[in-house]
C-alpha cells in the first residue's frame, strides 16, 4: 500500500541524492601522501550553533524550492549528495577504514540525511501539486491539505536537523573517541 501512495516528489529526492552521492564517491582523488593521521578533534571542531546554522541553510534551501518551482531543491540535493559521497571517498582515500567512516558519520548522519531528504520532498511538493493542477488532475493548485503536508514535512526536517547537530557536536565525537581509541 505504501508504494502506491508514493508520488514522484517522494522519489526524486532519493534518486537525486543517490546518483550524486555515487558521482561524488566515484571522483578520482588527487595523488599526494595519503598517510592516515586523523585527530577526532579536527573532524568535529565546530560548535552546535555553527553546525546547526549550516545544516539549517541546507534545509531552508530545500524548502525554498516550493516557491521557485523546485530549482533550489534540485540543485541543493545534487550538491549535498555529491559532497557527502566525495567526503566519504576522501576519508577512504587518506586511509580510513569502513569502521572509522561509520563511527564518525553514522551517529549524526542517521538524522541529518533523512532531514535533508524530507526537506527535499517538501521542496518538491508544492511544484508537483501545481503541475497536477495544470494537467487538470486537481481542482485547486494548492489545497489546505497540501499546505499541511508541506508544513509537517518542514517541521519534521527542522526537528531532525536540530537533533543531528546536537548528536554531531556532543555525541558523535564521544562515540568516536571511545570506539576508535580502544
Amino acid at each position: 500500500m505504501l508504494i502506491k501512495k508514493l508520488k514522484l516528489y517522494h522519489i526524486i529526492p532519493v534518486l537525486l541524492f543517490l546518483v550524486s552521492f555515487i558521482l561524488g564517491f566515484s571522483i578520482k582523488m588527487p595523488t599526494f601522501d595519503n598517510t592516515l593521521n586523523i585527530d577526532i578533534n579536527t573532524i568535529f571542531p565546530n560548535t552546535f550553533l555553527g553546525i546547526l546554522t549550516n545544516n539549517l541553510k541546507v534545509i531552508l534551501t530545500n524548502l525554498s524550492g516550493s516557491i521557485i518551482f523546485g530549482l533550489s531543491t534540485f540543485v541543493n540535493t545534487l550538491y549535498n549528495g555529491f559532497m557527502i559521497g566525495f567526503e566519504i571517498k576522501g576519508l577512504f582515500f587518506i586511509g580510513a577504514n569502513l569502521k572509522f567512516v561509520l563511527i564518525t558519520m553514522l551517529p549524526h548522519g542517521i538524522f541529518e540525511i533523512p532531514a535533508m531528504l524530507i526537506s527535499a520532498v517538501a521542496g518538491f511538493k508544492i511544484p508537483y501539486e501545481v503541475i497536477q493542477y495544470l494537467r487538470d488532475k486537481k481542482e485547486k493548485p494548492i489545497t489546505e491539505e497540501d499546505i499541511k503536508e508541506f508544513l509537517k514535512l518542514a517541521l519534521i526536517s527542522i526537528v531532525l536537523i536540530i537533533i543531528a547537530a546536537f548528536v554531531e557536536v556532543y555525541i558523535t565525537p564521544k562515540i568516536a573517541n571511545y570506539l576508535l581509541n580502544k
